[in-house]
């Protein structure tokens, strides 16, 4: 499956009937608006956090009750924990299409993750990542041998600018190249069979930021071919903070532990010279240490068997039906221009930026919330390179938010999926359209560095 399996997002939603919106936790929530009354929210930020699935929450508190300690306990409760915990690390790896030696880490989230990778890199690795990148997986290789790679204009291009990088290389030893799956600014699929094929060839390893693709569109570490793969459960429709990472064993298992404590040690013992030896664990509990979120794992596995038996491919079908309205809707209105790499037919999932000419991002923002009750977000979207590059802009100009007048660097992102109703897509692109062509009915100000009602 190549990630540019946006080809077979084509074809399933062609030949797919797509599903319903799955339910989901504050579905039915109502907001007040600074104009009167209130409405019901229309969550559209589901690339920050994705509300959680009604099924995942019924799960997580059926299980609430038996909860116990993970692993080093002798009571029933213990030990039901434990197997739960455990199969929730094999009901992931299946979700991942993870091959049979590879090791499945349960982590806090996607940056979690990428730090533990970036803490077990062999000695003088060299990383190669694009500047495209969230800043997850584009910050924690501070200790390596960095190239970032500029920005390329086609996935054709993406391709070509790794291929030569990697022929550059001077270098022998371990490399690892680091890329998202899905944009969490324009919502673009990358090639990353592709990006895979080039990395092996040059003797490379390559590791899946999947924390945008894997909630919208299926995820296979085998046949993407991919070493490692990270997400955070926060995105996949599961509350609680806990993320994976699964791959390749070897470098986990040559790294020292990414957390020194209870869980990683086996056996701990006291020197004659009054110091401590330590044996550490083998396998994901080397790289767990602490009380594991055994809550956070079991939710993260019950996303993954909700999405698997709802029909990834009919939920497909029905994101690229919503992400078509929102494409054709702002395009209709004057003044809007959608943010993107690789042109505006681009393969993405439901997550698009845009700015809008005369408006300030933040101020547009907030009046989405405050006078429709609608989320969206505003800024740089911890990708602060991307946005730039994709507004071109210097790397001085100031950024995030501002005030209503204008005077800073942002930009307004709309993100969906699964359980996002069309009322609620409708009635953004309605929103958007009044706010430009009527402006603004409340007045807002700048407090804390952020737009607001003014009261």
């Amino acid at each position: 499956m190549s990630v540019s399996a946006a080809s077979a997002s084509a074809a399933v939603s062609a030949t797919t009937t797509p599903a319903a919106p799955l339910p989901v936790l504050g579905r039915e929530v109502r907001v007040p608006l600074v104009t009167g009354g209130e409405v019901e929210y229309a969550a559209l930020d589901y690339a920050a956090s994705a509300p959680a699935l009604e099924r995942v929450w019924n799960d997580v508190a059926a299980y609430a009750p038996y909860y116990g300690s993970v692993h080093r306990g002798a009571g029933y409760l213990s030990q039901l924990s434990t197997e739960l915990f455990e199969t929730a690390r094999a009901d992931v790896a299946a979700f991942l299409g993870c091959r049979a030696d590879d090791e499945l880490v349960f982590t806090r989230s996607t940056t979690d993750s990428l730090n533990l990778l970036a803490a077990a890199l062999p000695a003088g690795c060299e990383v190669y990542v694009f500047e495209t990148e969230h800043h997850a997986s584009l910050l924690p290789w501070r200790t390596a041998d960095v190239t970032h790679l500029d920005a390329p204009r086609s996935p054709a291009e993406a391709v070509a600018t790794l291929e030569s990088a990697l022929q550059a290389r001077t270098g022998t030893g371990a490399a690892l190249v680091c890329v998202t799956g899905a944009s969490n600014v324009t919502g673009e699929l990358w090639p990353v069979a592709e990006l895979a094929r080039v990395a092996h060839a040059h003797g490379a390893r390559i590791v899946l930021d999947a924390a945008q693709l894997a909630p919208h569109h299926p995820v296979s570490v085998a046949e993407l071919d991919v070493d490692w793969v990270a997400f955070s459960g926060h995105k996949l429709y599961a509350p609680f903070g806990a993320g994976v990472l699964a791959g390749r064993a070897d470098w986990l298992e040559d790294a020292e532990p990414y957390l020194a404590g209870g869980g990683a040690s086996r056996a701990v013992s006291r020197r004659a010279d009054g110091g401590v030896d330590v044996e550490w664990h083998t396998g994901a509990a080397r790289h767990e240490a602490g009380s594991p979120n055994v809550i956070g794992a079991y939710a993260i596995a019950s996303a993954c068997k909700a999405l698997t038996e709802a029909g990834f491919d009919a939920l497909v079908a029905r994101e690229q039906q919503l992400v078509a309205r929102v494409r054709d809707g702002l395009a209709a209105i004057e003044g809007v221009r959608v943010l993107g790499l690789f042109g505006p037919e681009a393969e993405r999932v439901g997550v698009l930026s845009f700015v809008v000419s005369g408006w300030n991002s933040s101020h547009l923002a907030a009046a989405l919330s405050a006078e429709y009750g609608i989320g969206v977000r505003d800024g740089l979207f911890c990708a602060h390179p991307l946005v730039r590059t994709l507004l071109g802009a210097d790397a001085g100009a100031p950024g995030e938010c501002g005030a209503p007048e204008g005077g800073s660097l942002n930009a307004v992102r709309v993100s969906f999926g699964a359980g996002t109703p069309d009322e609620h897509v409708e009635r953004f692109l309605g929103a958007v359209r009044e706010l430009v062509e009527q402006g603004a009915r409340w007045t807002y100000r700048t407090e804390d560095g952020r737009c607001v009602p003014a009261v």
